[in-house]
């Protein structure tokens, strides 16, 4: 016998075991920091900033590869430069930096600091200590051969931008350079983005048991945080849990509202698992469902699936959002009404990435859909009796050819849970 066995393909979107094991491969964390590593610098050379200045906790993840948990988001305690001549540095939060500079041998241990933070100005401004932050912060791009050049920022509140402008800074959008970079998913994100909706279809399996009359919305949730966070989430970003005569308008909540016998009821679970998160709708009936909710809940499933039949590379977001109805085909006032209700939108650290798809800006701002990128497709559809609603979301990786689904909880009928 001559020549070598071929090696089958692996599967798009793996789920494997969250443990470290030494017989098979699963997450690369050095290859997937050295994508991103790539992507951010591409997108540095296509554009005309010499830097960017992150502020947002998942853009300083996905430059450093360092993560200190949701209580710091929307703090701006944080923060890190990527310059065009690949030098990255971090302050991160008091003695976090130590810690830093012991568990994170990709870092440079010169290059994790402890940050200059005013705690959203509960600091007095008298303080200082944005001008020692943003002095230290030129001084680190001047040595790293960027200085005088554009700086792209994420996140400005009012000070920074003041300081910054203060000591002669150009800065520039650098929100913009980051979703270039963060749009086209690898291996492993695509792996950690199907292991984070892996976790939620075994949630829903756990809320199709609990889901009864008398029953509360925020029970619901309560359970669902839990059994995440049993499996491994690193965070519950959020749970809509809306029932009854709440699913219409779509309020985007919970409430303590106690499930009755005949209810339509929908969830979206968000979490993270290693960063990368989760938008995962499902609709569920309790007990028994009318011929009403089911017709809203088969309008919502045929118009997904136009959608995803419709996905490949080279489609454009308009081309999605006009297979969709318009706003006042279900009933809302306007596109600014029904945004996020027939939408799509990319997925990642974020749960807002490229590419977003609605009706409201795809149709004059269309963008290509490219292989590798990940986004949730979602669709509501009001019922006729005035307060029922369904909603379905599905996750999915863009393919050659078209889409793989990433979210495997049944959704091409209507559940009914604890049928009677």
């Amino acid at each position: 016998m001559s020549g070598s066995l071929p090696i089958p393909a692996l599967p798009i979107a793996p789920a494997p075991g969250h443990g470290m094991v030494d017989f098979e491969e699963r997450v690369n964390f050095e290859r997937l920091r050295s994508y991103r590593t790539s992507r951010i610098q591409q997108a540095l050379e296509e554009s005309e900033l010499g830097a960017v200045l992150v502020f947002d906790n998942n853009n300083i993840r996905y430059l450093t590869g360092i993560s200190i948990g949701e209580w710091t988001r929307e703090k701006l305690s944080r923060y890190a430069i990527y310059t065009r001549t690949g030098e990255v540095v971090l302050w991160d939060f008091g003695s976090a930096a130590v810690h830093n500079r012991m568990y994170a041998p990709w870092m440079k241990p010169e290059n994790c600091l402890s940050s200059w933070t005013t705690m959203r100005g509960a600091v007095p401004p008298d303080a200082g200590l944005m001008t020692k932050a943003i002095t230290e912060i030129k001084d680190r791009l001047a040595a790293a051969g960027v200085g005088g050049m554009p700086i792209g920022v994420d996140i400005l509140d009012i000070p920074l931008h003041s300081e910054l402008v203060r000591q002669g800074v150009d800065v520039r959008d650098g929100q913009q350079v980051m979703l270039d970079a963060r749009q086209i998913k690898n291996r492993d994100e695509i792996t950690l983005l199907s292991m984070a909706a892996a976790m939620v279809d075994g949630t829903y399996h756990d809320i199709t048991e609990a889901l009864k009359p008398g029953v509360r919305e925020n029970e619901i949730v309560a359970l669902a945080n839990k059994r995440l966070y049993e499996m491994g989430s690193d965070d519950v970003e959020s749970i809509n849990a809306v029932s009854g005569e709440r699913c219409n308008p779509h309020p985007h909540n919970f409430s303590d509202r106690i499930i009755r016998p005949g209810d339509q009821a929908f969830f979206d679970i968000m979490h993270s698992y290693n960063g990368y998160r989760t938008c995962y709708y499902r609709t569920f009936n309790v007990g028994r469902a009318t011929q009403v909710q089911h017709d809203a809940y088969s309008r919502a499933r045929e118009w997904m699936d136009i959608a995803i039949q419709a996905i490949k590379p080279g489609v454009s977001t308009a081309d999605v959002a006009r297979l969709w109805p318009t706003a006042e085909e279900i009933g809302v006032q306007d596109e600014k009404t029904a945004f996020g209700l027939l939408f799509g939108h990319g997925l990642g650290l974020a749960l807002h990435e490229r590419p977003i798809i609605s009706r409201l800006t795809s149709l004059e701002n269309p963008m290509l859909i490219e292989e590798g990128m990940v986004f949730a497709l979602e669709t509501y559809c009001p019922a006729a009796d005035g307060v029922s609603a369904a909603r379905i979301e599905e996750e999915v990786v863009v393919t050659a050819s078209g889409v793989e689904i990433l979210t495997r909880f049944p959704a091409d009928e209507l559940f009914i849970a604890n049928k009677y």
